[in-house]
């Protein structure tokens, strides 16, 4: 895959599994404001909440195809995280994403400095960028020569993370 595809086009070509690495704790310049404003406020989750991605969730899910992430965090969580955890994944769970949770708190971050990034089909990688107050800047799409490092990331977060129910049992809510 050329680098100069986009991630839209990595999303709308995967074939099988499309992961995710979150490492930030505060993505709330990145979207999804006036819901984050209404969790802030204290208001109940809308109806509906993120309809467009579940329902994308579900065609993907449908068609054999896997997304999941790991999260890499650390207790107390922030508020913004308490929003994305509480509302995003619980929501995103019932479209068949799955999330898992890296939780660093009392144990050395095995991906210190691994930005984030999706990965497709562990052949093709785009590095997410974001700004300092959590705004999205865009993805640089890496030729594939480089996915195997990100496949090994991936591979690590995987065997040092927990899947998200069983972690937000214990520490959510």
């Amino acid at each position: 895959m050329a680098s100069s595809s986009t991630l839209a086009e990595l999303f709308e070509r995967f074939r099988h599994e499309a992961f995710r690495l979150e490492t930030l704790d505060d993505y709330s310049g990145s979207g999804n404001t006036d819901a984050y404003r209404a969790f802030q406020a204290g208001r109940p989750q809308p109806e509906g909440y993120n309809a467009a991605w579940v329902a994308e969730l579900r065609r993907l899910a449908h068609e054999g195809k896997r997304v999941y992430r790991v999260h890499v965090l650390r207790r107390p969580l922030t508020e913004y995280l308490r929003f994305e955890l509480g509302w995003g994944y619980r929501t995103g769970m019932t479209g068949g994403e799955e999330f898992f949770v890296l939780d660093v708190t009392d144990a050395p971050n095995p991906l210190e400095g691994v930005p984030d990034f999706w990965l497709f089909d562990s052949t093709d990688t785009a590095v997410m960028g974001y700004d300092d107050h959590g705004a999205y800047q865009g993805a640089r799409v890496l030729p594939a020569a480089e996915a195997e490092r990100f496949v090994a990331h991936r591979d690590l977060a995987l065997a040092h993370a927990e899947p998200f129910a069983d972690w937000w049992a214990e520490h959510g809510g």
